[in-house]
């Protein structure tokens, strides 16, 4: 009796032994299998934050980060995402019946979100205000466009941080090395040039400056866009007689209501199409720039997003 009690008590030792190896084991296998990154806070403050190295299922609320996610091969990894932006190079997610709909870019599906059960959380600057909310499911990275570091930079910065997480650190330089070439390129050819940019919505055009959207066109590009005091993410209502007073070289033109799929809205070529329009230098040099819209207003800020941005400037300028 006194040997089988050993022989338990041996044998109970080498369980415990085992169990709290295999503990010790798993924790090391977590700790090694997250990351630290940078992120923005739901203040918008910059911070550091830990979360899984090469996650299994994503929920992706950011089309820009989508964009990246598309561009290193990755993408087979969302699990959730808002279906109600439409980005034409990004269709095949859309159509993934396996992949959630998981809302719009402002109004996230919690039910949704929560049943995807994510290991990680991307979004951008519209749900910056559930950014605390959010982070009780999931670690949250919040990404934005830094306008006074600029478009470009902040697109290879945001890249670069968070390709670490894939490990695509590599891929990314590669694809986003020639930007800077492109810019300059793009910016001795419009030098000494006017212009002014307007987001079209609601039939109305809004003049955007260089403190927001599209600011890609006066920042970095250096045309002298006569609207620069502006700085609201949807510009500052102006009227048509503003820009037969201002008469810029060029025009360009950001079609909101196309990007949003706004039920019944008139095209922006149509408002455009206006006998104060055709007064304009712009108009008479052929010089209305129509941008990509869901790309300029839906994915500023990712790879693929600002190669075609690029496009529609090089094909004007160039």
């Amino acid at each position: 009796m006194l040997k089988k009690l050993c022989m338990l008590a041996v044998c109970g030792l080498f369980v415990f032994s085992a169990v709290a190896c295999t503990a010790s084991n798993k924790k090391n296998v977590n700790e090694e299998k997250t990351i630290s990154i940078s992120s923005l806070n739901g203040k918008k403050e910059m911070t550091t934050i830990e979360v899984p190295h090469n996650p299994e299922r994503i929920a992706v609320l950011d089309m820009a980060v989508l964009d990246m996610l598309d561009a290193w091969g990755v993408g087979d990894k969302v699990v959730g995402m808002p279906k109600g932006s439409k980005i034409d190079y990004l269709m095949d997610y859309n159509n993934n019946k396996e992949i959630s709909n998981l809302g719009t870019l402002k109004e996230v599906d919690m039910e949704a979100l929560m049943a995807c059960e994510p290991d990680i959380i991307f979004i951008g600057g519209r749900l910056s205000s559930q950014y605390d909310e959010l982070s009780k499911i999931a670690p949250v990275v919040y990404v934005g466009v830094d306008y006074e570091k600029g478009v470009v930079q902040s697109v290879k910065d945001n890249a670069q941080n968070i390709s670490k997480i894939f490990d695509k650190e590599t891929e990314t330089k590669a694809l986003t090395d020639g930007f800077d070439n492109r810019v300059e390129t793009l910016a001795n050819a419009a030098k000494g040039k006017t212009a002014m940019i307007g987001l079209v919505t609601s039939s109305n055009f809004n003049t955007l400056g260089n403190g927001s959207r599209a600011s890609l066109i006066g920042n970095e590009i250096g045309f002298d866009n006569l609207a620069s005091d502006v700085d609201s993410t949807h510009g500052n209502e102006s009227s048509f007689e503003l820009l037969v007073e201002k008469n810029p070289e060029y025009i360009f033109v950001l079609d909101r209501d196309s990007a949003i799929q706004k039920e019944g809205a008139k095209l922006a070529q149509d408002i455009m199409n206006n006998e104060l329009v055709k007064q304009t230098t712009a108009y008479k040099e052929n010089h209305i720039v129509y941008l990509t819209p869901t790309v300029w207003y839906l994915a500023e800020g990712g790879i693929t997003a600002l190669d075609v941005m690029l496009k529609d400037l090089e094909t004007v300028l160039l």
